[in-house]
């Protein structure tokens, strides 16, 4: 470029941005599918209760985190937020789950957390502390777990995630001073405070409070179009990536190449801009980082396309929120920069790679924050860089319908307490605007990727109907003293994970429910072949062969597979009794129960199994089980499609 040869310049940027695209997407198409995307609505679904395969494995992590700095450093139009919430919360599980065998690194004093709960209280820490170390807001962190990642909030919680992001806050800052000085590249840069806008003094008076509720309007207007389309788009790759992991890289390799031609060629649409005199030999910035690119002007001139293309991530914010009396931005530049991040933002989220919304949405928003802010500058006395951080929040609110999260974010990234209420009002008017046409992107998402997240609460056509009116056949169930061949077979021929036990006579003197046996307890059984020729109660010979952490819930990938067994035609004759291992106290409800009151307990609880049972004797004691799958709209409408969704 400084020798002017402007297409060797350009095939040397193509390439360097594609060979680091053709990394990122090979280790997402080959090695880690589940790591493409930017991973918070997967985490969402797993704090929900969705334990998807292989969103939160040893291999998913290595992917996320290199394929990341690839993809950032490609030129690509994403962010690295949201991958560093999914980073968070595979490392939580990583040490929730023991450590890994299969990498052969565990801890003993790990098994600790080896359950239900405290694995899901270690995402969403996990979570929390990927949003404090992305933005360097501790406080953000913890809210941001609170309102969009976790499902089920308590206050033992909140001690617990506010812990972690201190931690975080710490060592982000014992690293910060390590590397003062340009030490380690651009790490550090603003200190904890990435995006300082002190230096404008948020002074307004009523016009400029219109002007900000014409901007939430806006970014609820901005949002839930990029949701629809982000959506569309999400579709049309699926159909693609689903033709292999060939056709995932080529279609990254199109959209790199796409976004370098933008990058390059759309700077070339803007007029030089003389350097500052005040700045001297900072502008313009030549071989380094900084906020002046001369790209092709004369000496002494700067180019502010590219001062926002031509620059990390956090530099472009950091030009659009700068105060107006410090850097100039022309009217066109700005148009030009808010629709090439819109829709490459739009194209880029969905190809194979790790990437966040985060990023995308801020400088868009930022950009025509600041647009709005120099078209009303003459009778305003607000800066156009508080501009810039007002569009930047509209926008976050009109995709992602978050509000106090945001807020306390954007507050400690840009260290101005005094834009509070604007920011607070911004973000309220653009989610309430968006909210009237789509969801959150990230609840869309979810839906898309067909993950049964259930909401806090019932749908209305709910109450129309009862718990037994969605109840899915046919029902599998076990003696307490069963014969191993019929526990083969059944767990051969479903794919069920429990199964309720009914004692029979002569056990009892009528068919009853004894309970709930899981799939994975079974397992155990048939592994360790405690099996009896007679049938008779064994229970407690049973469980002197066991110690409790034998049925802990296994990590990724550790589970005992029923092919593995090998159980002669002898022992598929013989009996095993499930007492010891079936829980005696499952949840039930009546089969009478309105599916709306089924459907709150079920979720409120964190239940995976609900077993119904009649209301009147005389009766099978159980009726069915209902599961997660059993209240999603779909199988709730396709089993009564004449039933109204929204009454």
């Amino acid at each position: 470029m400084l020798t002017q040869h402007y297409h060797q310049a350009f095939l040397v940027y193509v390439s360097s941005n594609i060979i680091l695209s053709i990394l990122a997407a090979s280790l997402c198409a080959f090695l880690a599918p589940a790591a493409a995307g930017s991973g918070i609505p997967e985490v969402k679904a797993y704090l929900n209760g969705v334990d998807a395969q292989a969103i939160l494995a040893p291999s998913t992590l290595f992917v996320k985190i290199f394929g990341s700095i690839f993809g950032v450093a490609a030129g690509f139009v994403v962010g690295k937020e949201g991958p560093m919430v999914h980073t968070g919360a595979c490392v939580a599980n990583f040490l929730g789950q023991g450590g890994s065998k299969k990498y052969r690194l565990t801890w003993k004093w790990l098994r600790h957390f080896k359950n239900d709960r405290d694995r899901r209280d270690l995402v969403t820490s996990g979570a929390a502390a990927g949003v404090a170390a992305a933005f360097r807001a501790p406080v953000g962190g913890v809210l941001f777990a609170l309102e969009e990642a976790a499902s089920w909030w308590r206050s033992a919680l909140l001690w617990r995630t506010f812990f972690t992001t201190a931690v975080v806050a710490v060592v982000l800052r014992g690293f910060i001073q390590l590397c003062h000085g340009g030490k380690c590249g651009l790490f550090g840069e603003g200190g904890l405070i990435m995006f300082d806008v002190n230096s404008a003094h948020p002074a307004y008076s009523t016009p400029d409070l219109l002007v900000v509720i014409f901007l939430g309007v806006i970014g609820g207007l901005f949002g839930s179009l990029y949701n629809y389309l982000v959506d569309k788009v999400l579709r049309t790759y699926s159909i693609i990536n689903e033709r292999g992991p060939i056709f995932k890289v080529l279609l990254v390799m199109l959209v790199s190449f796409l976004t370098s031609c933008c990058s390059f060629g759309l700077p070339w649409l803007s007029k030089c801009i003389p350097c500052p005199p005040h700045l001297g030999d900072e502008c313009p910035t030549i071989k380094r980082s900084g906020q002046y690119k001369n790209f092709q002007c004369p000496p002494n001139h700067y180019n502010d396309l590219a001062s926002l293309f031509f620059t990390t991530n956090d530099d472009a914010i950091r030009n659009l929120f700068i105060a107006g009396s410090n850097k100039r931005f022309q009217f066109g530049s700005l148009v030009i920069f808010f629709v090439a991040i819109y829709f490459l933002g739009i194209i880029t989220y969905g190809i194979a790679i790790p990437s966040g919304l985060f990023i995308p949405v801020i400088l868009a928003g930022a950009s025509y924050g600041r647009l709005v802010g120099s078209i009303v500058e003459s009778f305003t006395v607000l800066d156009v860089g508080l501009f810039a951080l007002l569009g930047a929040a509209s926008f976050l609110g009109g995709t992602m319908r978050m509000t106090v999260s945001l807020c306390v974010i954007l507050l400690e990234l840009t260290n101005n307490l005094l834009m509070l209420p604007l920011v607070m009002l911004v973000l309220l008017i653009s989610k309430s605007v968006a909210d009237c046409f789509n969801k959150g992107v990230y609840d869309q998402i979810v839906e898309m990727k067909g993950l049964p997240y259930m909401e806090a609460h019932a749908e209305p056509y709910m109450r129309q109907l009862i718990a037994s009116d969605v109840v899915s056949g046919p029902l599998f169930t076990f003696c307490g003293i069963e014969k191993v061949g019929n526990i083969v077979h059944t767990l051969k021929v479903t794919r069920h994970h429990g199964f309720p036990v009914i004692d029979e006579p002569p056990l009892t003197d009528a068919p009853e429910l004894c309970g709930l046996v899981l799939r994975s307890h079974l397992l155990v059984l048939l592994k360790h072949r405690t099996f009896t020729k007679q049938r008779g109660m064994t229970g407690s010979s049973i469980m002197r062969k066991f110690k409790a952490r034998d049925f802990a819930k296994p990590g990724s990938g550790k589970g005992i597979n029923l092919e593995d067994l090998d159980i002669s035609e002898d022992e598929m004759e013989m009996y095993v009794d499930l007492h010891p291992i079936t829980n005696g106290s499952p949840f039930t409800v009546l089969e009478t129960m309105s599916l709306a009151k089924a459907a709150v307990l079920f979720r409120e609880l964190g239940l995976r199994h609900l077993l119904v049972v009649p209301k009147t004797p005389a009766r099978p004691p159980i009726v069915g089980i209902l599961t997660r799958h059993d209240f999603m709209p779909a199988h709730v409408l396709g089993l009564y499609p004449h039933l109204d969704p929204h009454k």
